[in-house]
C-alpha cells in the first residue's frame, strides 16, 4: 500500500522537470501544457477527502485495489496520449482515482497495525510521503533525458500491477457498508467538487494570470467560495454527510492538520523553489539539479530510524519543535546565497531539511490520528492529507507571486543606481562596447553592452528575490512552533482488535 502511495505523489512532480517534451510530443500550446500538472492535482484534491466515504462503503481492501488498479490503467493512458484532449481527461482520471491511496495508506497505520507496530509503520508512510515529491523532478527528468517523456507514467504499469494484486490477496480489515452507496449525499458531492476543484485552479493558476484581474480567475474565486458556503452547511446538517467535519472537535487533530499545512507549504514549496532557482540563476539542467536535491532525500532515509526510535518515547510535541526549528534554520542559511552558490554550499541546509522534514511529519501524524477513535480514522485521514496538498497549494501561489512582485521590486531598485549619467556606468558601458566590437566586427558593441547589464541586473534581482521567500519561508516554519503549544500530550489508547 505504501509503494502505492508513493506512485500517487511521485505523479505530482514526476512531470514538472518534462513539461517541455510533453508538449513537444502532443502539438500543445503554453496555456494548454500547464493542465498536464493542474488537472491532475484538480482531480486529486476531490478525491482525498470523499476517499474516507468510499473507504467506509467499500472497505478499505476493494477501495485501494480499484484506487490502484484505475491509476495503472490510466497511467498506461497517459503514455498512449496523442493529443492534449486525452492526456488532460486521462490525467483527470489517474488524479482522481489514485487519491484514493494516500489517505488510506495513512488510516491503515492506525488501523491494520497494533500499536507496538505503528510507530515504524509511521516513519515508513512520513519517509515516502515527503520522498517522492523530493525525488519526483529529478526521476523525471532522467526517464525524459534517457528515454522519453512516455515512460514518466509507463513507470507506474509493473509496480502498480503488483500493488494491485497485493492488496487484493493480502489485505482484508474491513467490511463493507454498502448501504452508504444508497445514502450517498449527491448535493454535498457536488458543492464540495466545486469548492475544491475552483480554489485549486485558483491557486494554480492565480498568480501567472495576474490574480483577480483575470476574469476567470474572479469568477472562479467566486464560484469556489459560494459552493463553499453550501458545503460547510449542507455538511453541518445532513445525517449522512460525505465529509464528516466533526474531527475538528479534536484539539489534537486540529493542531495536527495546521501542522500537515505548514508542512505542505514547506515540502512542496521548496520543492519547487531550489529547482527554480538552480534552473534560472546556476543555469543547470534537471539531471544536475537532481543531483543537488537528492542531498535531502538521502537526509530523510538515514535520519528516519532516529526519529523512529525517538517517536516512541519522546513527546510528539517537543520533536515538532525540533523539526521545525531545522526547516526554519535550513531556510535561515539559505537566505546567504549568492549567484555562485554551488553543490557544496547547498549541502548542509538540505541535511537540515531533510532531517526536520522527518521529525515534522511523523510526530504531526501522531498528534492528528494517532488518538482518534479507529471508526473516525478513514474519515479524518482524509481531511489531513487534504490540509497537506491545500498548504501546498497555497505555498505554491504565495511563492509565485512573491518572485513576481519582489522581482519587479528589485529589477526597479537596482535600476535606480544605473543612471546612464553616472560616469561609473558610462566607463562599464564603454569598456563592454569595446570588448564586443574588438571580438566580433560589425556588431554593435553599445547594444551588446547595455543587453549584458541588463542581464546582470536581471540575475541580481532575482538572487535577491530568492533571498526574500526564503526569509519567509524561515518565518513560516517559526511560526509553526508556537502552534504547538495548542496540542496536548497524546495519551496512549486502545486499538481496535481484528
Amino acid at each position: 500500500m505504501v509503494v502505492g502511495m508513493f506512485m500517487a505523489i511521485l505523479d505530482i512532480q514526476i512531470v514538472a522537470a518534462s513539461l517541455s517534451e510533453i508538449q513537444a510530443g502532443l502539438a500543445a500550446s503554453a496555456d494548454e501544457i500547464v493542465w498536464v500538472q493542474n488537472s491532475y492535482l484538480i482531480a486529486e484534491v476531490i478525491m482525498i477527502p470523499l476517499s474516507g466515504y468510499i473507504s467506509r462503503a467499500l472497505g478499505m481492501r476493494w477501495t485501494f485495489v480499484i484506487s490502484s488498479g484505475g491509476f495503472t490503467l490510466a497511467s498506461m493512458g497517459c503514455a498512449m496520449a496523442t493529443n492534449m484532449s486525452q492526456m488532460i481527461i486521462l490525467r483527470v482520471v489517474q488524479g482522481f482515482i489514485g487519491g484514493a491511496m494516500i489517505p488510506i495508506v495513512f488510516a491503515a497505520a492506525y488501523t491494520i497495525m497494533p500499536r507496538s507496530r505503528q510507530a515504524s509503520t509511521t516513519v515508513m508512510i512520513g519517509l515516502v510521503a515527503t520522498l517522492a515529491p523530493t525525488v519526483g523532478p529529478t526521476l523525471g527528468g532522467w526517464l525524459t533525458e534517457t528515454m522519453s517523456w512516455h515512460w514518466l507514467f509507463l513507470v507506474n504499469v509493473v509496480p502498480g500491477v503488483l500493488v494491485t494484486l497485493a492488496v487484493a490477496l493480502l489485505i482484508d480489515v474491513d467490511r463493507p457498508q454498502l448501504e452508504l452507496i444508497r445514502r450517498l449525499d449527491v448535493l454535498g458531492l457536488l458543492l464540495m467538487a466545486t469548492f475544491l476543484g475552483c480554489l485549486d485552479f485558483v491557486l494554480e493558476d492565480g498568480a501567472r494570470n495576474d490574480w483577480f484581474a483575470d476574469r476567470t480567475i474572479l469568477a472562479c474565486a467566486v464560484i469556489s467560495g459560494l459552493a463553499g458556503i453550501g458545503f460547510f452547511w449542507r455538511t453541518l446538517t445532513s445525517h449522512n454527510p460525505i465529509v464528516d467535519l466533526r474531527a475538528f472537535a479534536d484539539r489534537n487533530f486540529t493542531s495536527g492538520c495546521v501542522f500537515s499545512f505548514v508542512l505542505g507549504i514547506a515540502l512542496y514549496g521548496l520543492v519547487y523553489l531550489q529547482p527554480q532557482f538552480l534552473g534560472r540563476v546556476r543555469g543547470l539542467n534537471s539531471m544536475q539539479i537532481g543531483g543537488v536535491m537528492l542531498v535531502t532525500g538521502l537526509s530523510q532515509f538515514l535520519s528516519a530510524p532516529l526519529v523512529g526510535g525517538l517517536s516512541r518515547k519522546v513527546d510528539p510535541r517537543v520533536l515538532l519543535c525540533l523539526g521545525f526549528s531545522l526547516l526554519a534554520v535550513s531556510n535561515w542559511m539559505l537566505t546567504g546565497l549568492t549567484a555562485d552558490w554551488d553543490f557544496d554550499q547547498f549541502i548542509a541546509p538540505q541535511i537540515l531539511r531533510g532531517i526536520g522534514y522527518m521529525f515534522t511529519i511523523i510526530p504531526a501524524n501522531v498528534l492528528a490520528l494517532g488518538t482518534l477513535p479507529p471508526d473516525r480514522i478513514k474519515n479524518a485521514s482524509g481531511l489531513y492529507n487534504l490540509m497537506r496538498n491545500l498548504g501546498g497549494a497555497f505555498g505554491l501561489a504565495g511563492i509565485s507571486t512573491m518572485l513576481d512582485q519582489r522581482g519587479a521590486l528589485h529589477w526597479a531598485r537596482i535600476g535606480e543606481h544605473l543612471s546612464p549619467t553616472r560616469p561609473v556606468v558610462q566607463d562599464r558601458m564603454h569598456d563592454l562596447a569595446l570588448h564586443f566590437s574588438n571580438r566580433h566586427p560589425g556588431l554593435d558593441g553599445t547594444a551588446a553592452a547595455a543587453k549584458t547589464i541588463a542581464n546582470m541586473v536581471q540575475k541580481q534581482a532575482t538572487v535577491l528575490t530568492f533571498l526574500d521567500v526564503f526569509w519567509m519561508m524561515s518565518m513560516i516554519s517559526l511560526a509553526a512552533i508556537g502552534i504547538v503549544l495548542i496540542a496536548r500530550k497524546p495519551k496512549p489508547m486502545a486499538v481496535a482488535s481484528h
